[in-house]
């Protein structure tokens, strides 16, 4: 993966962030064709940021994302250049568990055993875990999400930066590929109708809010979560948790063909630049936006995203706290 410099402080010992599996993992995948025009955004309670896109430009999107337009999608590492996060400790509110479906979905499997694989492991598809496209800034760009239980049945979760620039423009022509797997996409595209971010990310480009969450139409007249199930949902929990990471890493040694995971336990931001937690990890960029399940195996409950990485310090992944505010941008997305 090609390493993109988030935060430079050498003066202060701060290191350097990286985009995608140790760094901003930011899959984002720029189109290059014309970006699609999308509905003004609106905010939410002062903390959520949204927009709208039209069925007719969700079906167009689709027809965009031809195979060999996502095998040129590029991942996403820009996205997250000159990114900061805050000291400032994120909003937690009660602790909160919403179970999924379509798998067995269990409150996160604990191991004995501290520590954690370094290196990322290939996985057999997952159904409801994926790639995602999109076009931002006239590029096309790749990163992974997730489907997770909603009151709509058609929830994805990613990185923030994986659907706005943080702070700027939302994307446009976002799709999701459930069980993607050397160019097959057995469940088809599954293409965003809205986009949700905290204004924390969409407004300000603070690391410690990289998630988002997108809306997206049927696809074959069945909805997201009806055709691979969805992933429980975690807020609030404590921090230090065994956690497994799952993503579609495009950059060297990795070629984002193929599903791979991380599991580890989580450990605070050791440059205390953001309030978010790293796990031993070597996925690149592409794998931006995969899932964090608390415990081992992909059918505990999501509680994070990858979302960065520093420079400095070899072969860990951060993802953000999900404390309440992220909570808020999931209530919204799923209702």
């Amino acid at each position: 993966m090609q390493i993109r410099s988030l935060i430079t402080d050498s003066s202060k010992g701060r290191g350097r962030r990286k985009l995608a599996g140790a760094a901003v993992l930011a899959s984002a995948l720029m189109l290059s064709a014309a970006p699609m025009a999308s509905a003004a955004p609106t905010t939410t309670g002062g903390e959520i940021e949204s927009i709208t896109i039209s069925q007719q430009k969700a079906e167009a999107a689709v027809d965009y994302w031809t195979a060999d337009r996502m095998k040129a999608a590029k991942n996403a590492d820009s996205l997250v250049a000159g990114k900061s996060g805050s000291a400032a400790k994120v909003e937690i509110g009660k602790p909160a568990k919403v179970a999924g479906h379509g798998a067995d979905v269990a409150a996160g499997k604990q191991t004995q055993k501290k520590g954690g694989k370094t290196r990322a492991t290939q996985e057999t598809p997952v159904s409801h875990i994926g790639k995602v496209f999109f076009t931002l800034g006239g590029s096309d760009y790749v990163c992974s999400g997730n489907a997770v239980v909603s009151g709509n049945e058609s929830t994805v979760s990613t990185a923030g930066h994986c659907l706005n620039e943080g702070p700027g423009a939302f994307a446009t022509r976002w799709v999701f590929v459930p069980a993607y797997e050397n160019g097959k996409a057995p469940y088809g595209s599954f293409a965003a109708t809205e986009l949700v971010a905290p204004t924390e990310w969409s407004n300000g480009g603070d690391i410690s809010y990289d998630t988002g969450f997108a809306v997206v139409s049927t696809s074959g007249g069945s909805t997201l979560t009806d055709a691979v199930g969805a992933s429980g949902v975690a807020f609030n929990q404590a921090r230090g948790e065994q956690y497994t990471a799952y993503g579609y890493p495009a950059a060297s040694p990795f070629n984002g063909e193929t599903l791979q995971s991380c599991t580890g336990y989580a450990s605070d931001d050791p440059f205390g630049q953001s309030q978010s937690q790293g796990i031993p990890c070597n996925m690149t960029g592409g794998s931006s936006g995969g899932p964090w399940f608390l415990g081992s195996g992909s059918d505990g409950y999501q509680n994070s995203v990858n979302s960065f990485g520093y420079s400095s310090v070899r072969d860990t992944m951060f993802g953000p706290y999900w404390g309440s505010v992220i909570q808020q941008a999931y209530q919204n997305a799923q209702n």
